[in-house]
């Protein structure tokens, strides 16, 4: 994750979020987002990863991620939601220039849609490391593509407190963030079919109630030394403490499909860090919520689309209603930071045009051809923020406006499901 010089700009190294974590103007936040790398002209995942990186030598917001056929980006650390949001457009339309001129295409899915070259292991130590203890899960598992906020907090134990009160409300961030319902050439069925996948990892699950930093940290050592995972940075809790920088991590999403999207996940995760912040220090009692991983299958299953499951009571209610109370529940904090005109806007923009996974369904239907969904979803991956500030995040200061947009390419049929 992003690391800070004196200058406000960041190094990227996974695990958190550097520099101070709370600045006079509010709580800081980064984001990673992770792509997949595809070809144009028959959709296959394309293991371009370490080349794209070295293309862009010297850019400390790029990196190869586990897979070849990945990469991944991380901000700045940031102080508003404009400043996340030109941060993502900008590192979104950096890397997806350098793919083009390697003849593929970055995709934010949380699922690469067709092919992938199986066990592709980028060659990196720790990389190679996992490969050679969970091999046949990383088949499974690996490749798919997440998004990670990286929320700054005062201490570790107040971070800790921050984790169980965030456990109830992460189905609702995966019900906005869906975005993977297409692999293998087909509709899975899932709206989000990268959770399934990443829930095969032995430490993926919603974080616990822990008293303080001390206990968390005896947790994770014990699934250490049990082989759950090989080091801290692979203890792959939807919600975590960073393992070297004062964060929360919020890493449930898939990658969202554009950035308005992403934008407003990360709005409303800085929003939930805040209001549990302000809990754990007023001595608000954690609200128990016994079916979080319950509702959190059901929001991987049909995003907003259907039925949700309280985290509370594991009553079936509608999704929309349970991402009413999580708005409910933020209200003061995002009105505190100024942010409920932005995320406002966002959730009406979600609400026109639909989850990451419902427009990607309708881009599969509509499109003739794999490379024409390959196209679709390059497009979209570039699309969708217009900051508050009303300076567009695609301007450039020599007046190019935009970047690279994927044209047409060769025509290959779709492979349908029977």
């Amino acid at each position: 994750m992003p690391e800070a010089d004196g200058a406000g700009r960041v190094g990227t190294v996974h695990g958190g979020l550097s520099g101070a974590a709370r600045t006079a103007g509010g709580i800081t936040l980064g984001v990673e987002e992770e792509f997949v790398l595809l070809d144009p002209s028959s959709g296959a995942a394309v293991p371009a990863g370490r080349d794209l990186v070295r293309m862009l030598d010297g850019e400390p917001g790029v990196q190869q991620e586990l897979m070849r056929f990945q990469v991944e980006t991380g901000t700045r650390v940031c102080t508003s939601l404009d400043g996340a949001g030109n941060e993502l457009v900008r590192l979104r339309r950096l890397v997806a220039d350098a793919a083009a001129r390697l003849c593929c295409r970055l995709v934010a899915s949380g699922t690469a849609p067709f092919r992938t070259p199986g066990l592709a292991v980028t060659d990196q130590p720790r990389y190679q490391q996992l490969a050679q203890h969970y091999g046949p899960l990383m088949i499974e598992a690996g490749g798919t593509c997440g998004y990670h906020v990286h929320v700054g907090v005062p201490s570790r134990d107040l971070g800790v407190q921050v984790l169980a009160r965030l456990r109830p409300w992460l189905a609702s961030l995966l019900a906005i963030t869906v975005n993977s319902p297409i692999a293998g050439g087909h509709d899975t069925a899932w709206a989000s079919w990268r959770y399934p996948l990443w829930s095969r990892w032995p430490t993926a699950a919603p974080p616990a109630v822990w008293p303080d930093a001390a206990a968390y940290d005896a947790t994770i050592r014990h699934l250490i030394d049990q082989g759950a995972a090989l080091d801290e940075q692979g203890i792959y809790l939807f919600a975590r403490l960073s393992s070297h920088y004062p964060t929360v991590e919020v890493r449930v999403a898939d990658v969202c499909l554009d950035v308005s999207t992403a934008v407003l996940l990360a709005g409303l995760a800085r929003a939930l860090v805040a209001t549990a912040l302000s809990e754990a220090r007023r001595g608000t009692p954690v609200a128990t919520a016994p079916w979080a991983g319950t509702a959190l299958a059901a929001a991987a299953r049909h995003g907003l689309a259907g039925t949700g499951v309280d985290p509370f009571t594991g009553q079936t209610v509608d999704a929309r209603s349970l991402r009413s109370r999580l708005l409910d529940h933020v209200h003061a904090a995002l009105s505190d930071r100024g942010d409920t005109e932005t995320i406002t806007r966002l959730l009406q923009r979600l609400d026109d045009q639909g989850t990451g996974a419902e427009r990607q369904r309708a881009l599969f239907a509509a499109a003739a051809s794999a490379p024409a969904f390959v196209e679709a979803l390059a497009r979209a991956t570039l699309s969708g923020y217009e900051p508050a500030n009303g300076r567009h995040p695609n301007a450039d200061p020599g007046g190019r406006r935009g970047a690279w947009m994927p044209g047409p390419a060769r025509t290959m049929p779709l492979a349908r499901a029977p």
